[in-house]
């Protein structure tokens, strides 16, 4: 059995024992959370979130893209979320490479050269990703002066979250 038949089975018990199809739209604590897709992440659990009380954007790195920035301006201006939080992790896998090795790497074994992604955005310095990432929501003219943006690292070893300075 292929891992997403395995997950439509558990989501056929899942839809079984549903009782939150009444939940609004908008998350009842006013948060949206910026997260890696890291699977050892799971943001509920570490956050102490029920369903419905934030909404959670995940990507690799937990990067602040166009698309991030889409989705907290329509978080914040339609649904009402006030504060926003950025957590990244220890032991990324955005550290262990470089954006140009890892295009290499794909030229390789694709043997094409593609338009997009133009960046994959690596970094290494953690502390000072969670800083630029804080820094370009802060920053976006749209993103009122008065919703609370911060930034943190989760360790994935001792399951504490760690907030960044500014």
């Amino acid at each position: 059995m292929s891992a997403i038949d395995e997950v439509l089975q558990a989501n056929a018990a899942y839809a079984a024992q549903f009782a939150w199809g009444d939940l609004p739209a908008p998350p009842t604590r006013r948060l949206i959370v910026l997260a890696c897709m890291d699977a050892r992440i799971v943001v509920s659990q570490i956050l102490g979130l029920k369903p419905g009380e934030a909404h959670v954007l995940r990507n690799a790195g937990g990067l602040v893209t166009e698309d991030v920035l889409r989705s907290l301006l329509i978080s914040h201006y339609l649904l009402g979320t006030r504060e926003f939080m950025i957590m990244a992790h220890t032991d990324c896998g955005m550290m262990t490479f470089t954006d140009d090795d890892l295009f290499r790497r794909l030229r390789h074994e694709t043997g094409t050269a593609v338009v997009t992604p133009t960046r994959f955005f690596a970094f290494r310095d953690l502390e000072e990703n969670v800083r630029e990432q804080v820094q370009k929501v802060r920053s976006h003219p749209w993103i009122p002066a008065t919703i609370s943006v911060r930034g943190f690292i989760y360790d994935v070893k001792t399951g504490r979250l760690r907030e960044v300075s500014a």
